[in-house]
């Protein structure tokens, strides 16, 4: 489950209670090799994959849509798949949701924690499937 950043929630509880307008970005999805914390609100302060190969992956179409239910929850609706590794290697722990394509750029919207897997050129490319990401607000 998601968790958000200072700065993700920040943005979010000004524009909800009309104290800033928040246009909602482009969002795109971070593998990190050290769990982000809820401090982590700039993409710079991320410790990114470094495999040959390793972009951002655009998420503006893989998004389901929230539940009107308490918590009200939001999954991935379709598997999000990065480009292989073509050299190198990274042990992923976890994953952040950022406005910025460029790695190193852009602020953190929302981290969280996976299982520990290595990417290389032996495995296939890093993929979340349908409903692996789940963001909550309750």
């Amino acid at each position: 489950m998601g968790t958000f950043s200072e700065y993700g929630e920040t943005k979010l509880l000004g524009h909800i209670t009309g104290q800033a307008s928040y246009t909602a970005p482009t969002t795109y999805l971070a593998l990190v090799t050290t769990v982000p914390t809820s401090t982590t609100t700039a993409g710079s302060s991320l410790a990114e994959a470094t495999y040959t190969g390793y972009a951002r992956l655009a998420t503006a179409s893989g998004w389901g849509a929230p539940t009107l239910a308490a918590p009200s929850t939001i999954f991935n609706s379709t598997a999000l798949t990065f480009a292989a590794c073509t050299s190198g290697s990274n042990v992923i722990t976890g994953f952040a949701l950022c406005d910025a394509s460029t790695v190193g750029a852009g602020n953190v919207l929302m981290w969280a924690s996976c299982a520990s897997t290595t990417i290389s050129t032996t495995q296939t490319p890093p993929t979340f499937a349908t409903n692996a990401i789940e963001v909550t607000l309750s």
